[in-house]
């Protein structure tokens, strides 16, 4: 970001002065502002109205006493566009333009964009086409809605792409801590990647959660996310655009180019970035993050008074790794002492309802629990609501005991509704001031555990990838060589990665159907390939031949591909692309103890990718594969690897030998150094089958092409 946009970003963040332009949205953001408690002054300029809200009128820009240091734009597309190189003029701040209409419906809206992208110059705008900004440390709001939120001296700084999901998300009765909400519309001038480096360093800011339809500029969002981890500040982000329809839509709203969910996908990982998929697991792990923050471990400590909610919360927390360790022998005794005879030790405990309200009776029983070592603990509690809430005192009892205990130990404290819309309002506000995450659902709090836990487990290993994403990639040829697989594997075995073993290496000849005498000097079996630099998928066009026993058969199917390829290319009427007269003869190799798809190729936006899949006849039937952006270090390639489901046949399944973890993760590790050198102008790799052992590993087949 520019030094003085930054600057002036600041002045529209926490502004002394307000300028408001329009009519009854102008109206509406200034009640908003005195709604919220802004003590500083506020100018509404319209020329055909002599005062807004009591306030006089302003008729333009240029009566203003000064540049304001923020202003909301709600008025027609070409008058916005003057209101701004006014504004821009006059050394003002910011703005927000409220105003639609631009790039989102088309070329009209391109052409008059640019014409608001040239006359901005170093003013911080925020749009078009957007809601604009809440403020809820200094009381400010430019925003055309009504809206909620509160800030208890800390909270989360959210950014979407959408301004209705942004208002929705405020309005949320979910007890939210919120420190900054912007509704980023079309980042004509100011884009996602300037709010996350501005708001990564505010000290108030616990968290910063994004709603992702596309990305601008990787770099720079890379920068800002690693400013962020620097103060180990978790980022929460929800990814839209995923499937088909969702990506149209994403390019008819806000005009945001979508990449593919795996690559961000691969992104988020390689950022440190948490990934959910819906709004409530996006305020409910903000939440937990703003509040009681990352965990240091697995280990949870639970409570209710109920058999049924103990056993839904040891369920799902089996199914995404989450470890409920029984009390220790100890433990277990001084509980049994201090439990009612109908209560059972165990973990989730439903210390049960005799006891439910006492705080004699419950404080010795989860001091004794907290005896033990955990990383965090919850509470279960379903809040009564307002007209039956005689019985919420006893709740609150066991509330007040809970984190009592829970605090001696310094662990994050979580206490969670069953049923989301179950939380009493005051009763979450006063949790919040304790610094104890009301949270709203048994899943989703696990949920957040969870992911606050792998967050703070590889927070060192993002730091320590720092050299990740460049944007200055050298300029992709329009169209890149293919090399044929001898060419290809040549380059492979460069790299240190084994191929296929032969007495005179692979054997390139032409037209030995001719020779009736012709001798393999390879054992057999072996298999045949038709050699091109045209060829993609050999499988498919009958291009491949494999365990040929003998000298009779190799003949025979060296005429039988070329027939193939041939009736393949008439067919699909490309008669002169894949054809050729050579072939490559190698040996078959032994029974893998699993295959795997190896794949990298550079993306304009993202740079080198690297995609890791089960091969073979899997790569289609499981669809298992993860991507991770380079370069990668040996950990993420590891953690890549042990997110696939074929990683199981990896560590000896059913009494077979377990792989070579170290030399495949090394191979790996070549193949992306070497791809992401310049010099070696790769642009595209796929190895498959990569055929993994317990003491080796073979490219069986690779296709390489370079720039």
């Amino acid at each position: 970001m520019k030094t003085n946009r930054l600057k002036n970003l600041n002045r529209l963040i926490n502004p002394k002065n307000i300028a408001v332009f329009g009519g009854r949205d102008a109206e509406i953001v200034i009640s908003q502002c005195k709604k919220m408690g802004f003590k500083g002054e506020i100018w509404p300029v319209n020329p055909k109205r002599k005062e807004i809200n009591g306030i006089q009128c302003f008729s333009s820009v240029r009566d203003l006493p000064e540049g304001p240091d923020a202003s909301f734009i709600a008025v027609p597309r070409l008058p916005a566009i003057e209101i701004v190189k006014e504004l821009n003029a006059m050394k003002a701040g910011g703005g927000v333009c409220y105003t639609a209409g631009f790039r989102e419906v088309g070329k009209e809206g391109e052409t008059l964009e640019k014409q608001l992208l040239d006359n901005v110059g170093d003013f911080a705008l925020i749009g078009p086409n957007c809601y604009g900004m809440i403020n809820y440390v200094n009381k400010i709001a430019l925003w055309p809605f009504d809206h909620g939120g509160e800030f208890p001296g800390f909270g989360a700084a959210i950014i979407t792409q959408s301004g209705m999901l942004s208002n929705d998300l405020s309005t949320s009765r979910r007890s939210m801590p919120f420190a900054y909400m912007i509704s980023a519309g079309n980042q004509s001038v100011l884009s996602l990647e300037d709010y996350v480096e501005f708001f990564s360093q505010k000290e108030e800011v616990k968290a910063i959660g994004l709603h992702i339809e596309g990305l601008q500029d990787i770099e720079r969002f890379q920068k800002g996310c690693l400013m962020a981890l620097e103060r180990k500040v978790p980022i929460v982000a929800i990814k839209t655009g995923s499937s088909a329809i969702g990506n149209n839509l994403v390019n008819s709203h806000t005009g945001s180019l979508s990449g593919t969910d795996e690559i961000y996908n691969a992104l988020f990982d390689h950022l440190g970035i948490i990934r959910v998929t819906n709004p409530h697991e996006f305020l409910e792990t903000l939440k937990f993050l703003c509040i009681s923050g990352p965990v240091k471990g697995k280990r949870v400590a639970a409570f209710t008074c109920s058999g049924g909610g103990a056993t839904m919360l040891a369920d799902y927390a089996e199914k995404i790794g989450l470890q409920f360790i029984q009390p220790s022998k100890k433990v277990g005794e001084k509980l049994e002492g201090l439990l009612p005879l109908t209560a059972t030790v165990s973990n989730p405990l439903d210390y049960t309802t005799p006891i439910w309200g006492i705080p004699e009776k419950t404080r010795p029983v989860f001091n004794a629990f907290f005896e033990d070592e955990y990383d965090c603990s919850i509470l279960v509690q379903d809040y009564l609501p307002p007209n039956i809430n005689e019985l919420n005192k006893y709740y609150l009892n066991d509330a007040k005991e809970f984190i009592n205990a829970s605090r001696k130990r310094n662990l994050p404290t979580i206490i969670c509704s069953t049923v989301p819309e179950n939380n009493d309002q005051k009763i979450n506000d006063y949790f919040v001031s304790e610094k104890v995450t009301p949270m709203q659902g048994l899943e989703e709090s696990l949920n957040a555990i969870k992911r606050s836990f792998i967050f703070n487990n590889r927070y060192q290993d993002f730091l320590n990838n720092k050299v990740r994403i460049k944007s200055s990639l050298d300029k992709i040829n329009d169209k890149p060589i293919m090399l044929n697989e001898i060419e290809s594997k040549a380059i492979i075995k460069s790299i240190g990665l084994g191929i296929p073993t032969f007495k005179n290496e692979v054997k390139l000849f032409d037209r030995v159907s001719s020779k009736s005498n012709y001798k393999c000097n390879l054992d057999f079996p072996v298999c045949l390939k038709m050699l091109s630099n045209k060829i993609q998928h050999k499988t498919d066009i009958g291009a491949i031949s494999l365990n040929i026993k003998n000298n009779r058969e190799l003949l025979s199917e060296l005429q039988s591909i070329k027939d193939k390829v041939e009736n393949s290319s008439i067919k699909n009427n490309t008669p002169s692309i894949c054809f050729t007269d050579n072939f490559l003869i190698e040996e078959m190799q032994a029974e893998p103890l699993g295959e795997l798809l190896v794949g990298i190729f550079c993306d304009l936006q993202f740079g080198y990718i690297m995609t890791i899949a089960s091969g073979g006849i899997l790569a289609n039937l499981i669809e298992d594969s993860v991507s991770i952006l380079l370069p990668a270090s040996l950990d993420e390639i590891d953690n890549a690897l042990k997110s696939l489901k074929i990683n199981k046949l990896f560590s000896g399944f059913r009494g077979k030998k377990a792989i070579n973890r170290k030399l495949l993760l090394n191979n790996l590790k070549q193949l992306s150094d070497y791809t992401v050198n310049k010099s070696n102008k790769i642009q595209q790799l796929e190895i498959n089958p990569f055929f993994v052992y317990s003491e080796k590993n073979v490219v069986v087949d690779a296709i390489i092409w370079k720039k």
